[in-house]
């Protein structure tokens, strides 16, 4: 049996109801650049893309823990992803699948890699923050960032779709809670662009992520996740991810290692305090570290908008070297396409 190469297409693959061959693709491509609305334009240069003489796509980086880079990804191991993906929820030939999510970002990309590969029964809309508002079709799969499931949890509880993964952003406790009551599969990713979006998936409540099939995770001295991919990368992938490791096929992640705060030769992890103070803060917030003279480093609770009166009760559950030595507000946090807050940009609207 020949091995499957990212030149196929599966016979059951179809795009907005419609079989597609190969050679119709590009007669599709062109249709969406000429003629379409900007996010149908995207689809169009990605499925020339995927079908050109290169054996390689360029994605850029989302910039979320440094200046953006154009990195080269071979489309063999973006195939490899998508059947690591199909194996790890039990995709199957024929299955329908949703996709909203903006198709020049890796993510976009990597649903129609599956659904090409998979053979998926694929129905694309515009990428909106509420995906379902005009959708009364059920699906058996579809991809969101947390804050398209959150707007779309009228829907989502009559039971629209059948497996839901959420990822690009962490998943806060308070949509958490909201997400663990719906009658459906729901499960937060974990990855980045240079994996190929996720390599790892938990349910919706559970803490510890599990691997898809073929990768292997470790940590360095920093307790930093390692990641080993081989259909992936051909070399390791070190992040800056502070992870508690459990298995070399499960972990809980904790934090990023570039945002350790050391107040008083004590390491803080700014999320585990975020965390701690999800749902007592109405509004967005981040924790991050200041100079200080006495302390090396104070904590600050930074909150978009306008200022607001925060009791301290809300510190209540926070360690005494937890509580924030000051609030500073912020009137909008800078982002990325996803809604993760990009820390560093916001503090320099202060700075």
């Amino acid at each position: 049996m020949d091995k499957l190469t990212y030149k196929n297409i599966h016979n059951r693959f179809k795009l907005n109801g419609y079989h597609i061959t190969r050679d119709e693709i590009f007669y599709v491509a062109y249709c969406f650049i000429k003629e379409g609305e900007p996010f149908e334009q995207h689809v169009g240069n990605f499925l020339l893309d995927w079908f050109d003489d290169k054996s390689y796509i360029e994605l850029k980086t989302s910039g979320t823990t440094g200046t953006p880079k154009v990195i080269k990804i071979e489309k063999q191991a973006m195939l490899e992803s998508a059947i690591a993906t199909g194996d790890f929820f039990g995709l199957k030939p024929g299955d329908k699948m949703l996709h909203c999510l903006p198709t020049n970002y890796v993510a976009g990309k990597m649903m129609f890699v599956r659904s090409l590969i998979l053979g998926l029964e694929m129905e694309f809309v515009e990428p909106t923050a509420d995906p379902l508002k005009n959708i009364d079709d059920q699906f058996d799969f579809c991809a969101m960032v947390p804050l398209q499931a959150k707007n779309s949890l009228k829907r989502l509880k009559k039971n629209q779709i059948k497996k839901l993964i959420i990822g690009g952003v962490k998943v806060h406790k308070a949509l958490e809670q909201e997400l663990v009551k719906l009658p459906m599969q729901i499960y937060e990713t974990y990855g980045m662009t240079e994996t190929i979006t996720h390599i790892a998936a938990k349910k919706i409540g559970d803490d510890a992520f599990i691997v898809l099939p073929n990768v292997k995770v470790s940590i360095d001295d920093r307790h930093c996740l390692v990641i080993d991919a081989k259909n992936i990368s051909k070399d390791k992938i070190v992040t800056n991810d502070i992870v508690n490791l459990i298995s070399e096929t499960q972990f809980s992640w904790e934090g990023r290692f570039d945002n350790v705060i050391n107040s008083g030769g004590i390491k803080l992890i700014p999320e585990q305090i975020e965390d701690k103070l999800s749902t007592l803060i109405p509004r967005r917030y981040f924790v991050s570290g200041q100079a200080d003279e006495i302390l090396g480093e104070k904590v600050i609770l930074f909150v978009e908008g306008e200022p607001m009166i925060i009791d301290d009760s809300v510190f209540d559950k926070l360690d005494k070297f937890e509580i924030p030595k000051q609030i500073v507000f912020i009137p909008k946090f800078h982002e990325t396409i996803t809604g993760k807050i990009l820390r560093n940009e916001s503090l320099e609207v202060i700075a």
